[in-house]
């Protein structure tokens, strides 16, 4: 019995490492993910169909513009009165929305209209509120550069002023001039010019 069951044993360690090593072989043959590649795409259930968003935006800012005119209220004002109108004074035989039944198919088609027409005037609004978002940023942009050029032009009108500050006018070096003439006439190096010669040049000067 003890053989037996050695035996037993032996034989299901022998199945275990053979598992182990048809596994070890499957995951061998097993092709492996790189990291450096793309994944395969899976087969979808449904196709996809192209669409373009760009141009479905555009359409549901114009629904939405449309649904905001005088024209869609009032073609909408007179449909419903037609309705009503039609289901409520003509013939049962000829009514297809009888007031019995409360205007079930009325009803229906104003659920059915609001139900397409509310996400797609959130749609209008969020590409709006990107566009203002943009605009924004583009202002915030061009107002933070002209800023900086008035910044720049004060600094530079500020300079010319104390430039100007250090240069001589003529006033100046005329005023400098006479003091020097009247200290060499008290000095004595310079003699007074006669009222005649005097004149002269002070003409000569002013010309």
């Amino acid at each position: 019995m003890a053989e037996r069951g050695t035996s037993d044993e032996r034989g299901r360690d022998r199945e275990t490492r053979e598992g182990q090593r048809a596994k070890r072989l499957a995951r061998r043959e097993r092709p492996q993910q790189r990291l450096d590649q793309p994944l395969e795409r899976r087969g979808r259930l449904l196709p996809r169909v192209p669409w373009d968003n760009e141009r479905f935006g555009v359409w549901s800012e114009r629904f939405a513009r449309f649904m905001g005119t005088a024209t869609f209220l009032m073609g909408m004002t007179i449909f419903v009165v037609l309705w009503l109108g039609w289901n409520t004074f003509m013939p049962e035989s000829a009514q297809f929305d009888p007031r019995a039944l409360n205007y079930t198919l009325l009803t229906l088609l104003l659920s059915l209209q609001a139900s397409y027409a509310a996400p797609l005037i959130l749609l209008a609004q969020n590409r709006q509120d990107d566009r203002d978002r943009v605009g924004l940023e583009q202002d915030r942009a061009r107002d933070e550069r002209a800023l900086a050029d008035t910044e720049f032009l004060t600094r530079e009108v500020a300079s010319l002023r104390l430039a100007l500050r250090d240069t001589a006018t003529r006033d100046f070096v005329r005023s400098e001039l006479r003091s020097l003439l009247e200290e060499l006439e008290e000095r004595g190096t310079l003699r007074p010019q006669e009222p005649d010669k005097a004149a002269d040049a002070q003409q000569s000067r002013q010309g």
